[in-house]
């Protein structure tokens, strides 16, 4: 049987988040809600808050909503914690709402990178945000993490700023902008925080929480993982570091070797005479690297980057201004970043930021150590209100219409129960974000959860809407060995095959969903987080458990495309798996006497995609009787790999040179490209009839269109009274009615569109 992993390994010397003694102010016990208003201090007997959080979402008091989850590990460890959400930024008086923090301010953008939260994939603003009450746009700036930083600083100037959430996690260095397409700087140096908070937290910022209650200067906290901050030229706390200089490619000179990022542990170490599998004999590798990390130059007179002590090596990245005019010299940094992530080899990176009397070094510790099974149940398990604060009620009580929240009402009765994701899709944030490694809660602690659902949450009629996380199956997964984990720097552990070192035993999940579904008050148990399918295949048994019981009638799976132009860029795998998970799914879904249907997810426009992946992705989804609504369209999210690709025209998995050596990436850009490709998802659109036969001829491919079943689309063209007209010649008979469009992508089976579902999987 497949051992889980166990997260121990990395935590050994990780101080646990129930070790801290409790500061003083745990007297005053635990808020119903964690107060938004003065009035609300007052009721708690507050004179002023320890820390005051500032968050672009509404306030919805969950464990599925970062602030909440924030804002009571705080309070657990003993600190009073206001919140100031969504607030006017026009000026810096409505964060003087709460009062002076008494240690620091706490500061995200929210659930949501705000850029993508407002802007769509064509840089059109949004007109709703589905975490504000009444799904209401633009109740948060632009760059929400800088204006709400700055509008901080201007409150109370001499109040630390702490920087937290997805949107500084994936801007912690010099990055590609989409928006305004150029690079922009380190957040840190833009949003002049103290100190950033890059991933899941919790373990940073207790440890900061405290050691700032003991009046410890913030500028002198600058040894805790999962932090970035400022440091000047000459900073005295910088000693003792050896600096490794990667700010060039391909330089003459000795240099490491590269390693191949899709070789298992075992093959690398086969590659160098070693051995790492325990079932060869080998004792298992110590703690550290066993093989040869990245390309990065020696600096002089130094030893082999393998013998250098990790815990004191620092990788100097390329500057800001290098990055900012060097395409490939980008590319190299986000390859170096990529790679030093795994908790358990990361070193630390630094990269400057401006010249002369203006420089400065934006400074990137290693990543935090995951939390232990115990510690996430701690995080999970703390007093949560499970819904809006009572400031979004309407005069009853209630949280609808305008008072409704979007978010919210989607996860309002789903669990989660594990984090991180080990696929490593390169247009994904996931991974950069959370982490690659599994940090899953207990069974207890779940099953707790369902039945604190069940018995409070008002409007649960039995239903619980998903057990799941990043990906659904993931739960428990990881590396056989905790210190080949430790060791490993592969971007994905599933592609381009499943690692051997990889559990992929799902008998733990299983054991979950049904005991969930046997719980008293439970009718039915549905799995709406996205599924790995090329994980599912490997248990045979939690396929026929998911589809028999908890699929209701459709279940998302994401291939992305059909291509391997495309999904070798995407590190995906092939449509094949695709196809092995179907035959599953069709098989038990047909042995339950259950009509039950797929709803694969593709994107357009994603690197590396031709015109010719689009029309054979197209003519897949004829055949297979896909029509598409919803459709994605490749969104350059900071810091992914795929937007490196999409900045730089590199691909940074086969490694990164001025020569001929470096792969070319075809990148799909201009809005006439762009549409051509979403085009393709949605052949069965008439309006995109006219744009799909101009591409098709211009390829060579007028034999793709006519009125029979092998042509992608018709020759005659709807005309607006609801006639037909000939793309040749007006007034022609029409072949038959155009398709009618449906929500989401969709089978031709007449039944209804599912309503809109939440995240889907790698």
């Amino acid at each position: 049987m497949n051992a889980p992993i166990d997260v121990s390994f990395f935590a050994r010397n990780a101080k646990p988040l129930t070790s801290y003694r409790p500061y003083w102010a745990k007297r005053f016990g635990t808020a119903p809600f964690l107060p938004m208003s003065r009035a609300e201090m007052e009721q708690l007997g507050w004179d002023s808050c320890d820390i005051v959080l500032v968050t672009g979402d509404a306030y919805v008091d969950h464990p599925s909503f970062g602030m909440a989850v924030i804002g009571r590990v705080l309070e657990a460890q003993g600190f009073r914690v206001g919140i100031i959400a969504q607030p006017d930024w026009q000026s810096a008086e409505p964060f003087k709402a709460l009062g002076k923090p008494n240690l620091f301010w706490g500061v995200t953008a929210g659930n949501m990178d705000s850029m993508i939260n407002r802007y769509t994939a064509d840089r059109k603003i949004r007109s709703d945000d589905a975490y504000t009450p009444g799904d209401v746009g633009g109740k948060r700036p632009d760059r929400a993490a800088i204006v709400y930083s700055q509008r901080c600083r201007e409150a109370y100037k001499d109040v630390p700023i702490v920087l937290g959430g997805i949107e500084g996690s994936l801007r912690r260095i010099a990055h590609y902008d989409y928006w305004s397409d150029k690079v922009r700087r380190s957040i840190v140096v833009d949003a002049k925080c103290d100190l950033l908070l890059y991933g899941n937290a919790e373990r940073a910022l207790v440890e900061v929480a405290h050691r700032i209650a003991a009046r410890e200067p913030i500028e002198q906290i600058t040894d805790v993982r999962g932090t970035a901050f400022v440091r000047r030229p000459g900073d005295p706390t910088a000693e003792g570091w050896i600096e490794l200089d990667s700010t060039e490619v391909d330089t003459p000179g000795h240099v490491e070797d590269h390693i191949n990022p899709y070789q298992t542990t075992s093959e690398q170490a086969q590659a160098q005479g070693q051995s790492c599998s325990k079932e060869e004999g080998a004792a298992a590798p110590a703690a550290g690297p066993q093989v040869k990390p990245i390309t990065i130059h020696r600096p002089q007179g130094a030893g082999g980057v393998a013998k250098l002590p990790r815990e004191r090596t620092v990788i100097r990245l390329p500057s800001y201004e290098q990055v900012r005019s060097d395409a490939v010299l980008y590319a190299h940094a986000n390859r170096v970043l990529h790679l030093e992530t795994n908790p358990g080899n990361a070193r630390a990176l630094v990269q400057a930021h401006g010249e002369g009397t203006t420089a400065r070094d934006v400074w990137i510790n290693p990543p935090p150590i995951p939390l232990t099974t115990a510690e996430m149940d701690y995080v999970f398990d703390l007093p949560y209100a499970r819904g809006p604060h009572p400031a979004y009620a309407d005069e009853h009580g209630k949280h609808d219409g305008a008072t409704k929240i979007p978010a919210w009402e989607m996860i309002r009765f789903s669990v989660n129960i594990m984090r991180g994701c080990f696929g490593g899709c390169t247009f994904c944030s996931i991974t950069e974000h959370e982490g690659r490694i599994i940090q899953s809660r207990s069974e207890d602690s779940i099953i707790r959860e369902v039945e604190e659902m069940r018995d409070k949450v008002v409007g649960f009629t039995g239903v619980v809407s998903d057990l799941g996380g990043p990906t659904a199956n993931m739960y428990r997964l990881g590396c056989r060995s905790p210190e080949i984990e430790a060791a490993c720097r592969k971007p994905s552990c599933v592609y381009p095959g499943i690692c051997q070192n990889l559990t992929t035993n799902h008998d733990p999940l299983i054991k979950i969903y049904r005991r969930a579904r046997a719980l008293k008050g439970v009718k039915k148990v549905l799995i709406g987080s996205g599924l790995r399918y090329d994980l599912a295949v490997k248990s045979p048994e939690y396929v026929k458990e998911l589809v028999q019981h908890h699929v209701g009638g459709y279940l998302k799976i994401a291939p992305e495309h059909t291509e391997s132009g495309p999904l070798s860029k995407m590190m995906k795998p092939g449509i094949g798996s695709y196809d092995r998970f179907k035959t599953m799914f069709e098989k038990y879904s047909e042995e339950a006497g259950k009509k039950q249907f797929l709803i694969p997810y593709f994107i357009a426009a994603h690197p590396g995609t031709s015109d010719e992946d689009m029309m054979n992705l197209a003519l897949w989804l004829k055949k297979n009787g896909f029509r598409a609504d919803q459709v994605q369209t490749f969104y350059p999210s900071p810091m992914a790999t795929a937007t490196a690709m999409y900045h730089t025209n590199l691909n940074p998995l086969k490694g990164v040179h001025r020569d001929e050596r470096a792969e070319r990436v075809d990148i799909v850009r201009g809005e006439k490209r762009r549409r051509l490709h979403k085009a393709f998802l949605r052949y069965h659109d008439p309006n995109n009839w006219p744009l799909l036969r101009e591409a098709l001829k211009a390829m060579g491919r007028a034999d793709l269109i006519g009125n029979g079943k092998h042509h992608l689309i018709p020759t005659f063209q709807p005309m607006t009274d609801g006639g037909y007209q000939s793309a040749r010649k007006k007034n022609s008979t029409p072949g038959g009615k155009a398709p009618v469009k449906g929500r989401i992508l969709t089978q031709h089976t007449g039944l209804p569109p599912r309503p809109g579902t939440k995240g889907k999987g790698g």
